[in-house]
This record gives C-alpha cells, sequence and structure tokens, in this order.
C-alpha cells in the first residue's frame, strides 16, 4: 500500500458507495461534487486500482472496489461503536451489526428461524427492512444491505453481481381457526371448498404452485383475502377469516402464535428460501454462520 494512502479519502469512497453515487454522498457529507469525486480518485491513485465505475446515473463497485468496501465497512463501523465502548467499558463490546432486507412475501416466522443462528450474538445490532424484491436488490447492490432474504433467488442481471445461497425449504400445510379447520377436514382436501380461503398474493413465489395444486384436486377456491404481508395474513386468519397456507417448518409457531389448527398438507408443494449477497464467498461473519447452518 502506498504510504500517500489517507483514510480520511477511504471515508469518502465509503460514504459514496453506501449512497449509490457522488451527489448523494456529497449532500450526505456536505461538500462539493467535485472535492468528492477528487478524493475518490486521490484514493485509486494511493492504491493503484479503480474503485468505482459510472453506471446510469450513479456509481457501481469494481471487483477491487468491493473488496475494498468490505474493509471499510469493518474500520469504520468499528469507529462508529468506540465512543460506546468507551463510555461503557465494562459492557458486552461493540454492536455487531447486520443490515437485513427482507421480501415482503417471505413469511416472517420462517425470517425468525432463519435468523436464530445469530440471535444470541452478544452486542448483535439489526437492521431489519422490508421492501419489494426488487428494490431490495438495488439497495444490495450499493451496500446498503449485508443479505437479502427472500422467496426466489435474483434473477440474472447484466449490471446486477450478487450471489444466490439456498438457505432451505419447506413443505406446505393448511390452517385455520378450530371451526373452519373442522370443517374443511371432513372430507379433505375436497372440504377446502366450503370454507374460505387467504392467500399470499399473486407475486409470491409459491402462489402460482398454491393454484396449481387446487385446480389439480378440483378445488374451486372461496378466496377472502390476497396478502402481501404475510403476517397481516395471519392475523386476518387467526380471527376466522379464512384458511390459509403456510410452512410446516413453523407449525409449533403458528399453533402456538396464532391459535390455529392444522388441516393437511399440500403434497408435492414446496417453498425455497434464499439468501442474496454480494458476495460469492459470504465474508460478514453473522451472515456467513446464517448460510453455513441454514437447513440444519
Amino acid at each position: 500500500m502506498s504510504q500517500h494512502f489517507n483514510y480520511r479519502h477511504l471515508y469518502y469512497f465509503w460514504v459514496v458507495a453506501k449512497e449509490g453515487g457522488m451527489s448523494r454522498a456529497a449532500l450526505r457529507l456536505d461538500m462539493a461534487v467535485q472535492t468528492v469525486s477528487a478524493q475518490v480518485r486521490e484514493l485509486e491513485r494511493a492504491l493503484g486500482v479503480q474503485l468505482l465505475r459510472p453506471e446510469g446515473r450513479g456509481v457501481t463497485l469494481t471487483e477491487a472496489g468491493q473488496r475494498a468496501m468490505q474493509q471499510a465497512e469493518v474500520i469504520f463501523e468499528a469507529g462508529e461503536a468506540l465512543p460506546g465502548l468507551l463510555r461503557d467499558p465494562d459492557g458486552a463490546g461493540p454492536a455487531v451489526r447486520l443490515a437485513l432486507g427482507v421480501s415482503d412475501t417471505l413469511p416472517k416466522l420462517v425470517v425468525r428461524h432463519l435468523l436464530q443462528p445469530v440471535l444470541a450474538t452478544p452486542g448483535l445490532r439489526l437492521l431489519c427492512s422490508e421492501q419489494r424484491f426488487e428494490d431490495l436488490l438495488g439497495n444490495l447492490a450499493v451496500h446498503k444491505l449485508d443479505l437479502v432474504l427472500a422467496d426466489r433467488p435474483a434473477p440474472p442481471h447484466a449490471g446486477l453481481k450478487v450471489f444466490n445461497h439456498a438457505m432451505g425449504s419447506s413443505a406446505l400445510a393448511w390452517y385455520g381457526t378450530a371451526e373452519l379447520a373442522a370443517r374443511a377436514k371432513k372430507r379433505y382436501p375436497q372440504g377446502l371448498a366450503d370454507v374460505p380461503m387467504l392467500l399470499p398474493a399473486a407475486n409470491a413465489a409459491v402462489r402460482p404452485h398454491i393454484d396449481r395444486w387446487l385446480t389439480q384436486h378440483g378445488i374451486t377456491a372461496r378466496v377472502a383475502g390476497e396478502f402481501e404481508d404475510s403476517a397481516l395474513l395471519k392475523i386476518f386468519a387467526a380471527s376466522g377469516m379464512g384458511v390459509f397456507p403456510a410452512p410446516a417448518l413453523v407449525h409449533q409457531q403458528l399453533l402456538a402464535q396464532y391459535g390455529v389448527r392444522h388441516i393437511g398438507g399440500l403434497d408435492g408443494v414446496v417453498e425455497h428460501f434464499y439468501g442474496i449477497s454480494t458476495e460469492r464467498r459470504v465474508v460478514h461473519p453473522l451472515v456467513r454462520r446464517m448460510v453455513a447452518q441454514a437447513g440444519v
């Protein structure tokens, strides 16, 4: 590394990468765009590599830029934790930050299950953002997120370098209040036609498979509601509005949290879960732990 390497230049680069562009970084830093750009160019000259390249109205990281960003994250997040650590030397230590994006179609109890390996981490600071899948991938690409959890893999995209990690899968089953479950069970699965249904929205990856299963069994669904938010769906289901499909992976949590009953399985229907990152070989220790223990 050059003797002219300057940590202030690295900080400007880190902010630019976080914000996804020179203009937004300049606004955050309260500096002129030209000044920020010049500081980043100085860093590139000192390191001898290109870190950023133009993309649309913003910038994207080169491969060298991605590696530099990983180190900058460690350096400046540790710096942000330092004041609190000094004020509380007997505390649990600096915060361990995990910025997580959650697809709005992914069941929230599944999210809790996938996070289980890291929830007991001392000093964990979990930042959760729930958005549309496409918006999450955009925020991941500019390193505002460490990981995206979704019910589908990221599609191939020429301008978006992300990697899919299989996080497990689950068979689906029908659930409902005691009254609705008793009615549906009388001649299952055809008995499902006798009760109202609450289904995931059409943009959920598993929805076409549920529709196909209903058609294969000759069931005309009485759809009382369709929901993008799986937690909201379960709240209405718990009030008796309809029966609903859910991952059997979280069977016990469903019974305990929502007071519903198991009706029967959807043979052949499986929901898959994915973690999406900007790295093929994950660097963030908590993300690495989640991926390693997924499905265990």
